[in-house]
């Protein structure tokens, strides 16, 4: 008798280029395609997040462990997710992964909330600060100078969260931002080499003057204050208050109770700071099309940049409390006396420079920042372009927006769309607030993206993987534990982040059913 055998044919879902007419064009090599994730992680989050994740740990200890987890986490992410874009390198990205392995509707809210507020709040949050920080240099650049003020509208308690409280209207640092905004969305149309270019420069100016800091507060910088302060002669200062059975103060919602927690909820809640400055790691999987040899590229790229950025970001916090008390006092006369947990305006990194040169502190730090913040608009544009059009393919958005120029073979109506509501949200004052309600639903979207790679595993067993996740299955299997938990802890303790988030995810459930009775472009 003869043997019949069949042969499973392995699908490639990640095909999402038109058949005919102009395509993404593959040109970014291993060194843009780092620069890329480097430059969309660092922006000005890391010169300010420190202050807030001291006031709440008040420990050395735990202020840098709470860096710590946010390295364990990322690493793991960017490890697992070098998998999914070496199976799938196509423009899309996430995108992509979540419709493949969850379905497309999973996909499609992924997309709607990157554009409703994550890719594009995050621009407008970006480019408001370079205009707060050009008017370090030009004082007429504020956000109380206004051109043309609409309305303030007033706050407005909802449960755990207070809507509102904002002003509306064009003032000369948003308008800076706009401006910005609407300069590298032009530049960026006429093709990948001239955007990836700016992004090498702008990304090694900014490592570099992030290094410098380390450098800065690893030499001159250190002093015997803060060492006192921070570690004392034997280090037992910096164990302060990081016992098993320490309790920290936390404040449920807005003005809601002080409960006492223990250490693993403390460092829970204190990574809605430390995650989102290290967050957007992941842009470089939306340019997928456009990189070379991108199996390979995309997941060395995912380490190597996520390794450098988290490396930096740690030995920066730990470079603050060289130079700085961690402890202070709100009324301080001084940097020093108002320490990391009280830095002006939460500008750590500004207060640290200030403490080492006293004066030109401030202007040196507001130079590094207008570079970080420029280079990071510039990644997150090119970036978030590539997932609506990817969306457009599938028939899940606007129909110009699965179009590419022509010529330059660039998504100009998706960097246009993407702008054009990047200005709606920096005139409606509304985009931090955004950021703040949508961190919860950001982090619920990488543990399904994770899930998705067991999915993918059962799914298609035969499929090519030129790269498979390290540690799998248990890194990618900590990572939804850890992940998980934060989330439950941030769902307890920090509802204002939370259930906001969640809405805005499920309003686009609606919103799916309604554009899924388009057709898709064919591919």
């Amino acid at each position: 008798m003869q043997q019949v055998t069949t042969q499973r044919t392995i699908p490639n879902p990640s095909n999402v280029s038109p058949a005919s007419g102009p395509r993404l064009v593959q040109t970014l090599g291993l060194f843009s395609s780092t620069a890329l994730v480097i430059g969309s992680m660092i922006g000005s989050g890391i010169f300010l997040v420190d202050a807030d994740i001291a006031r709440v740990t008040n420990s050395p200890a735990l202020y840098l462990g709470a860096w710590v987890v946010t390295g364990v986490l990322t690493i793991i992410a960017a490890l697992s997710y070098g998998e999914l874009a070496a199976m799938m390198p196509k423009a899309g990205g996430q995108y992509i992964y979540l419709r493949e392995s969850l379905g497309p509707l999973w996909g499609f809210l992924y997309g709607w909330t990157l554009f409703l507020v994550i890719q594009t709040g995050t621009i407008a949050a970006v480019c408001v600060a370079f205009g707060k920080f050009l008017g370090v240099f030009f004082p007429t650049v504020s956000t109380t100078h206004w051109l043309w003020h609409i309305a303030h509208v007033p706050p407005i308690p909802i449960g755990p969260m207070v809507l509102g409280n904002m002003d509306i209207g064009v003032n000369t640092a948003n308008l800076a931002g706009i401006v910005v905004m609407f300069f590298l969305a032009v530049v960026n149309i006429f093709g990948m080499k001239i955007g990836s270019m700016i992004q090498n420069v702008f990304t090694s100016a900014k490592a570099l003057s992030l290094t410098g800091l380390v450098v800065l507060g690893f030499t001159i910088g250190r002093n015997a204050t803060a060492w006192e302060a921070n570690f004392g002669a034997d280090w037992s200062r910096f164990w302060d208050n990081a016992g098993w059975h320490t309790l920290h103060p936390v404040q449920v919602g807005i003005g809601g109770p002080l409960v006492m927690v223990n250490l693993l909820v403390v460092l829970a809640v204190v990574q809605v700071g430390s995650l989102f400055s290290s967050d957007a790691w992941n842009n470089i999987t939306f340019t997928a099309g456009e990189v070379k040899n991108p199996k390979r590229n995309i997941p060395l790229s995912l380490v190597m940049g996520t390794g450098f950025v988290l490396t930096v970001y740690f030995l920066a916090s730990l470079a603050y409390i060289l130079v700085l008390p961690m402890r202070g006092d709100p009324h301080g006369a001084t940097v020093l006396a108002r320490g990391v947990q009280y830095a002006a305006e939460d500008r750590v990194g500004t207060a640290a420079l200030e403490q080492i040169f006293h004066s030109g502190g401030a202007q040196l730090m507001a130079a590094a920042i207008l570079i970080s913040t420029f280079g990071c608009a510039n990644g997150l544009t090119l970036a978030g372009a590539r997932v609506y059009y990817a969306m457009s393919r599938d028939g899940l958005f606007f129909k110009s927006v699965g179009k590419l120029h022509p010529r330059y073979h660039t998504p100009v109506a998706g960097l246009m769309v993407q702008a054009l509501w990047t200005a709606v949200l920096c005139v409606s004052g509304s985009y931090n607030q955004l950021l703040d309600y949508i961190i919860f639903a950001v982090l619920v979207f990488y543990i399904l993206t994770i899930v998705g790679l067991f999915v993918l595993r059962r799914k298609w067993p035969a499929a090519p993987r030129p790269y498979r996740a390290l540690g799998y299955p248990v890194l990618p299997g900590l990572y939804i534990v850890m992940a998980t938990w934060i989330c439950i802890v941030l769902l307890r303790y920090k509802p204002q982040y939370t259930w906001p988030g969640l809405v805005l995810v499920l309003i686009g459930i609606p919103v799916y059913f309604l554009w899924s009775r388009k057709p898709s472009i064919q591919t």
